[in-house]
C-alpha cells in the first residue's frame, strides 16, 4: 500500500499474532434470506462456528410505493433477535452487519435500521450494488482453490450481481435490478406458473442483461460459477433428478428440464421437487427465468456452484480492514492519482490532523477507527479541485458520495463525503444534521479537526507546521486555541478568527488567546 495512506501503527487489527485466531461474525440483510456466520479467522482461512439462515423475504414487504411494510420489519426483527445470542462474544470490531438491495430501495430504510440497530447493540451499513458484487467475489474466490478468470453470479433476492475476476481481484463489478423475489411479484404474482410467464421473466432479466453482455464477453472467462441460493438449490434438484454430471454442476440442458417442471407444476403453491427447500420453493420459478436468461446471454453450457459468497466475503475483507491489505486505502490511492491530487499538500494535511487527533483524542473519546476516517478525509479533500476551484469543497464531496468506492459501505462514503464538504467556509449546518443523529457528534469534531489542519497548512508549506497549544474547554466540545504574542494580525491569527465565524452557526465555539 502506498505510504502516503497508511493507517496509524495503533489502530485495531493492524497487528494481529498469526497464532491467536479472530472471531469475526458477518450478518447479511438479503432481500430474501437473512444470514449469520461466526468464523475463526486463522492464517489466512476461516473455521465456521456457527452458521444461520432464514428466509424473511424483505423485499416481499415494499409495497408499490417504495416503503417496508411494519409485517416485514417485524419479521426481520424477529430474525435478528434469533440472532443476537451468536454475537455476545464477538467483539465490536470483529462485527459487521450489512444491507443490500431491498435496504437499498426502501425509502423508510433507516427507519427500520434504527430499530435494528437498538436490537442488536450494532451499527448497520447499507453497501451498494457493485460493494455487494465484490464482498461476493471474494468470497467465491476463496471457495475456489483453482486459478483462471472467473465469472461469478449471485442471484439475490432484490439483485444479481455478476463479476469477472483472477485470483481475489475483480476485473468488472455489476449489480442488476432483478431477484427471485422482485421477479416472483412481478411474474407470478397470482402465483401461476406458465410457459409465456416464464418467457417474460426470462426476456425481462436478458433486457438488464443486454447492457453488459458485450463488454463482459469481450473481458472473457474460463470458468463459470454461482454462488447462493438460487444457483445451489438449482444444483440440488438437478443432481437429485439425475440431470447433471456431478453435484454442484448446473448444466444447459439439466436447466432446460428444470423449467419443464417448473411450468408442469402450474402454480407456485405446488412446486414440490426432490432437492428443493420448501421454504425456497415460492420464489423458485423466477429464479430459474433468471438463470436461463444468464446462460442464454452468455451462451453458458454449463456452470458449478461454489460454497462461498456475500457473508464469507464480508469476513475476509473485515479480517484485511485497518491493516495493510485495507481495501479503502488502496480504492482512496487510486482516487488521488485519478484526480491528481497535490500529494505533499494532502500528506502535509493528514500528518496535521493526525498529531491533533492524538491530541485532542482522549479528551472528546475518539476511536483509533474514526482516526482513520479523518486520514482519509485529509488525503483526499482537494480532489473536487480537478473539476473546479469554486466550491471545490462541493465537487469533492459529490464525487466521495457517488462514486463507486470499493471497501466502502454508503454510510461509510457519507461520512468521509461529509468531511469534505465541512473542510473549509462555512460549516454545512445542513449536511451535518441530516447524517444519523448517533454519527453527528463524532461527525462534527472531525470536521472540526480537518478544518484546523487545512488552516495550519493554508500557505502550502514545504513540511508540516509546528501545532500551537490547543485544549478542549471545560464545557468538553470547544476549542481554546493559544498563539504566539504579536503586535501584529497574522495569516494564521487571520483564519482563525475567520473560522470563529465560519463554526459559530452550528454551535461550535474556538476560544483565542494570545
Amino acid at each position: 500500500m502506498p505510504k502516503d495512506i497508511s493507517l496509524p501503527t495503533d489502530a485495531p487489527n493492524s497487528e494481529v499474532d498469526s497464532a491467536a485466531p479472530q472471531r469475526l461474525a458477518a450478518i447479511d440483510l438479503g432481500s430474501n434470506s437473512f444470514h449469520l456466520l461466526v468464523a475463526n479467522y486463522q492464517n489466512e482461512r476461516l473455521q465456521v462456528v456457527a452458521r444461520q439462515g432464514e428466509k424473511v423475504q424483505l423485499a416481499a414487504g415494499l409495497d408499490a410505493n417504495g416503503y417496508l411494510s411494519e409485517a416485514a420489519m417485524q419479521r426481520a426483527l424477529d430474525c435478528l433477535s434469533r440472532f443476537a445470542p451468536f454475537l455476545t462474544d464477538i467483539e465490536s470490531a470483529n462485527l459487521r452487519v450489512v444491507g443490500t438491495n431491498a435496504l437499498r430501495d426502501a425509502h423508510n430504510s433507516q427507519d427500520f435500521i434504527e430499530r435494528a440497530e437498538a436490537q442488536l447493540g450494532h451499527a448497520i451499513e447499507i453497501i451498494a450494488g457493485r460493494e455487494e458484487a465484490r464482498l461476493i467475489y471474494l468470497g467465491a474466490a476463496h471457495a475456489l482453490a483453482e486459478n483462471g478468470r472467473r465469472l461469478i453470479v449471485d442471484i439475490g433476492g432484490g439483485s444479481t450481481e455478476f463479476i469477472i475476476g483472477e485470483a481475489f481481484e475483480p476485473k468488472a463489478l455489476e449489480s442488476l435490478r432483478m431477484g427471485c423475489v422482485t421477479f416472483s411479484q412481478r411474474f407470478f404474482a397470482d402465483g401461476e406458473i406458465t410457459e409465456k410467464r416464464m418467457r417474460r421473466a426470462e426476456l425481462a432479466a436478458l433486457s438488464e442483461l443486454a447492457n453488459i453482455q458485450r463488454p463482459y464477453q469481450r473481458l472473457g472467462w474460463d470458468d463459470p460459477v454461482g454462488s447462493s441460493g438460487t444457483i445451489k438449490a438449482a444444483a440440488s434438484v438437478l443432481f437429485a433428478y439425475g440431470d447433471a454430471p456431478q453435484e454442484g454442476v448446473i448444466t444447459r440442458s439439466g436447466l432446460q428440464k428444470l423449467r419443464e417442471r417448473l411450468v408442469k407444476c402450474k402454480h407456485l403453491d405446488k412446486v414440490e421437487l426432490d432437492g428443493l427447500k420448501a421454504d425456497r420453493a415460492r420464489v423458485f420459478p423466477a429464479g430459474i427465468a433468471i438463470l436461463n436468461a444468464v446462460f442464454e446471454a452468455f451462451d453458458l453450457h454449463q456452470m458449478r456452484f461454489a460454497d462461498g459468497a456475500l457473508r464469507e466475503g464480508v469476513l475476509y475483507d473485515m479480517a484485511g480492514r485497518n491493516s495493510a491489505e485495507d481495501t479503502r486505502s488502496r480504492t482512496l490511492e487510486l482516487l488521488k492519482r485519478t484526480y491528481d491530487v497535490d500529494t505533499r499538500q494532502a500528506e502535509n494535511v493528514a500528518d496535521t490532523a493526525g498529531r491533533l487527533f492524538k491530541r485532542l483524542q482522549p479528551s472528546w473519546g475518539l476511536s483509533n477507527e474514526q482516526g482513520h476516517f479523518l486520514n482519509w478525509a485529509s488525503h483526499v479533500h482537494e480532489i473536487g479541485l480537478a473539476i473546479s476551484h469554486s466550491q471545490f469543497h462541493r465537487h469533492g464531496a459529490y464525487l466521495l458520495e457517488h462514486s463507486d468506492l470499493a471497501g466502502f459501505s454508503r454510510p461509510e462514503q457519507r461520512l468521509l463525503a461529509f468531511l469534505v464538504r465541512a473542510h473549509r467556509r462555512k460549516f454545512p449546518l445542513k449536511e451535518w444534521q441530516a447524517l444519523p443523529a448517533s454519527q453527528q457528534p463524532t461527525a462534527g469534531k472531525l470536521a472540526r479537526l480537518l478544518r484546523l489542519a487545512v488552516l495550519l497548512n493554508h500557505s502550502r508549506p514545504e513540511s508540516p507546521p509546528a501545532l500551537p497549544h490547543i485544549v478542549v474547554d471545560d464545557s468538553g466540545e470547544g476549542l481554546v486555541i493559544t498563539l504566539p504574542q504579536s503586535d501584529e494580525p497574522t495569516l494564521l491569527s487571520t483564519d482563525l478568527e475567520q473560522e470563529q465565524g465560519h463554526i459559530a452557526g452550528a454551535g461550535f465555539v474556538l476560544t483565542l488567546v494570545s
